[in-house]
């Protein structure tokens, strides 16, 4: 979420002002309520007037338009915005030409979500600074869930113009899991675990306690829950080893 507020093409900007989410469905309701829980404001846009009904009273400002038609972008003040997020969720034309509409007005940070890989492409050819795939993406999270090894999965996403020329050996992510029981007992240092499996323990929580950070002396409690980082692969095959 924050680097929807820290990046435009990869490169930092000062955020200000008020973001501008539209299309307030599932995936930009949920967008809009967490920056609104962030403390920043947030015009909401929706052409259905039944969602834009739900968003009264959750939101700084919300509008019912067609955000497809340049005077009305303007009639709401969408050209003055520094971010904007396009979360169309049915209607790639739509979402397309009003990402375009957004790129001819000169926002500096639009955001789009893209149902699929053809509609990602297009958003990224007509101009948007950066393109999400939500449902895409929660897939593959929970794939690395579903086995029960892994707790948690994030991709640290490659800035845009790094995206296409990244290799999956190039790729890292986050995890949380449980101690892998072969290193139940040991200490951090003791176990030699980035030297076999190429992964770090960065972070450590008992399994009554907060999390602190993973040092040499730290013993791994078989409950204890971890925070490692690494390439996927290596990832799977520490949380694997028993």
């Amino acid at each position: 979420m924050q680097n929807m507020l820290d990046s435009v093409r990869g490169e930092r900007f000062e955020h200000r002002g008020e973001i501008v989410v539209i299309g307030l469905g599932r995936f930009g309701s949920a967008l809009a309520l967490e920056l609104m829980r962030l403390g920043h404001s947030v015009l909401g846009i929706d052409a259905d007037p039944g969602k834009v009904d739900e968003m009264k009273g959750e939101l700084t400002h919300v509008a019912q338009a067609n955000t497809t038609n340049e005077r009305a972008l303007k009639a709401l003040g969408v050209h003055e915005a520094v971010t904007v997020a396009v979360c169309i969720g049915s209607g790639v034309e739509a979402s397309v030409l009003t990402t375009a509409l957004l790129v001819e007005l000169e926002v500096k940070n639009i955001w789009a979500k893209a149902i699929t890989a053809d509609h990602g492409r297009i958003l990224q050819k007509m101009g948007a600074h950066h393109v999400v795939y939500p449902e895409a993406e929660m897939g593959e999270r929970v794939a690395h869930l579903v086995t029960g090894r892994l707790e948690e999965f994030i991709r640290m996403n490659p800035s845009p113009s790094e995206a296409e020329t990244v290799e999956p050996d190039d790729e890292f992510v986050i995890s949380q899991m449980i101690v892998p029981q072969r290193f139940a007992g040991s200490t951090l240092g003791a176990a030699g675990i980035r030297a076999e499996f190429r992964v770090t323990v960065v972070a450590i929580r008992p399994e009554s306690g907060r999390y602190t950070y993973a040092e040499a002396d730290t013993v791994l409690g078989e409950a204890d829950h971890i925070v490692v980082a690494g390439h996927p692969d290596d990832v799977e095959r520490f949380a694997a080893a028993d």
